[in-house]
């Protein structure tokens, strides 16, 4: 894997630990990136799967499609939109992804409308993100708290 891959990674986590993804499957990627998870999926589906992947920005479309290029990536796919607009029809995809952008969406409850619009019936969603459970933020590790 180039190293320009692995460098634009800004995942949370790993979207791939909560199910298998199988050979021939059909896998939407929201918010793909450089590209990295795009990778692991289309290797995971192989060559009779489908990997498609949609970003908002037109650097990052061409980032995910330069590297995808560089490791000769056949199965992949890459659209510029917004991802609570997603130009697929119904039912197009086995599994949707995400790591680390269903939070940064401004318009959280259309994107599910759409993730679950565009996912086959039994699909999944797999996704990493960051959630703030309160407004204020307590310590991980309070030194006066703790006693030996």
């Amino acid at each position: 894997m180039p190293d320009d891959l692995l460098d634009s990674f800004c995942g949370v986590g790993n979207p791939f630990s909560i199910e298998p993804i199988r050979c021939g499957n059909a896998v939407l990627d929201v918010g793909c990136g450089a590209g990295f998870d795009l990778y692991v999926a289309s290797r995971l589906v192989g060559e009779e799967g489908r990997v498609c992947g949609v970003d908002l920005t037109e650097e990052m479309v061409r980032r995910a499609q330069d590297n995808l290029d560089k490791v000769q990536v056949q199965n992949a796919e890459i659209h510029l939109v917004s991802s609570e607009r997603l130009p697929f029809p119904d039912e197009s995809f086995d599994v949707v992804i995400s790591n680390g952008v269903i939070n940064l969406s401004p318009e959280k409850p259309l994107l599910f409308d759409e993730i679950y619009r565009v996912m086959k019936p039994g699909g999944s969603l797999q996704f990493a993100d960051i959630i703030l459970e309160s407004d204020t933020l307590a310590p991980v590790f309070d030194p006066a708290s703790w006693s030996q």
